[in-house]
């Protein structure tokens, strides 16, 4: 008996070639782009560990706590890491670049997340890049959440390595991701001997052996249920049109943010300003003396399929995130979760507007 799931032909190169070719486009890059066969953070780690090394000066700027996980890899890596640490209710400016530049002048490394879904920031990609392109650093982000949600422009805004993966705006599975990287990013791991080789980790092997070899080999057998799920995923922003989905995206954070604010209960946006505020997910503080994720419990108890988690680790006691991404970035799962949140409170002893933040919600997404 076949299976649809199971029984799979196998994917040449030439259909992996023609997927890579479809997420570059999708990145508006003329670099190479290289597919990954696992979740987003195969590419982050293989990234840094090849371009950095010893003799590396990193800024690494922490607005959640991916940055705080990159400076980690980058230390590893034997690196001299300067942290810009930004508190996660802000986004970083091009302006605190720019002052770590003068004060540290041998930085030739900048790592920076675009979105960080886990504290509900985005950060100015396009200006940050040009203050790093001016000074000459090699540039590596992290859109793995922003890509689908808003512009992820690798070339215009002078970035080395972009990581992208499929589970968040893309709408698709975790197992696979994507890197582009610039020819000067080639060149910094060709000289770096502590580069990643014969690994899973290592993007030289994909460039020796793959981009160099006219992509007519695979390393190895691809994931060929998230290689298909990925194209799916580009096909559907092509069809629909990016900026649609981009569309999509913000106005599902601009209703969350409002319908929180009209909600009531003492609940507010735990990022201060809606232009820092990421179109991936809204976090919101936890009203004084409720712990977060008790109030999450209570919500998913009310209705268990909204998109609502608390924040992870020490943020769990204050922060309340909604996921709009994907499938969940629509009317109904905004209402719905703010519908969830407003009975959380209310069971709580908290006076709550539900139908006033719907109302809220719904004049903000139009």
């Amino acid at each position: 008996m076949t299976h649809p799931f199971l029984d799979l032909a196998p994917l040449g190169a030439d259909r992996f070639a023609a997927i890579e070719d479809r997420v570059a486009r999708l990145l508006s890059t003329e670099q190479d782009v290289v597919i990954m066969q696992g979740e987003a953070l195969l590419p982050l780690e293989g990234a840094i560990r090849a371009a950095a090394g010893p003799g590396t000066t990193a800024l690494n700027v922490i607005t959640g706590p991916y940055g705080q996980t990159f400076g980690d890899w980058l230390r590893d890596c034997g690196a001299t890491v300067i942290d810009l640490a930004v508190p996660f209710h802000s986004a970083v400016t091009a302006g605190e670049i720019r002052q770590a530049f003068a004060e540290h002048p041998q930085i030739d490394f900048v790592s920076l997340v675009h979105a960080e879904a886990a504290t509900g920031n985005t950060n100015p990609v396009a200006e940050i890049g040009e203050v790093v392109r001016a000074h000459g650093a090699l540039f590596y982000l992290d859109a793995v959440a922003s890509i689908g949600a808003e512009p992820v422009l690798p070339d215009a805004w002078g970035v080395d390595l972009c990581v992208i993966g499929a589970q968040k705006a893309m709408g698709g599975p975790a197992g696979v991701s994507a890197v582009s990287v610039s020819e000067r990013a080639w060149a910094r791991m060709a000289a770096n001997p502590k580069a990643p080789r014969r690994s899973y980790l290592s993007l030289l092997d994909w460039k020796e052996r793959w981009i160099d070899g006219g992509r007519r080999a695979l390393l190895h057998a691809p994931a060929q249920l998230e290689m298909l799920a990925l194209q799916a995923c580009v096909e559907r922003i092509e069809t629909v049109g990016p900026e649609a989905v981009m569309a999509r995206h913000a106005s599902a954070a601009a209703a969350t943010r409002a319908g929180a604010v009209a909600l009531g209960g003492g609940l507010e946006p735990y990022v201060y300003e809606a232009r820092d505020a990421a179109p991936v997910a809204t976090t919101l503080r936890a009203p004084s003396g409720l712990v977060a994720s008790e109030l999450v419990g209570r919500a998913l108890t009310a209705d268990p399929g909204v998109p609502l988690a608390a924040g992870g680790g020490t943020l769990a006691k204050e922060m309340i995130r909604v996921n709009h991404y994907g499938a969940e970035a629509t009317p109904g799962a905004v209402r719905a979760s703010l519908a969830a949140l407003g009975a959380a409170l209310s069971e709580a002893g908290l006076s709550v507007d539900v139908e006033g933040a719907l109302r809220a919600a719904e004049e903000a997404w139009r």
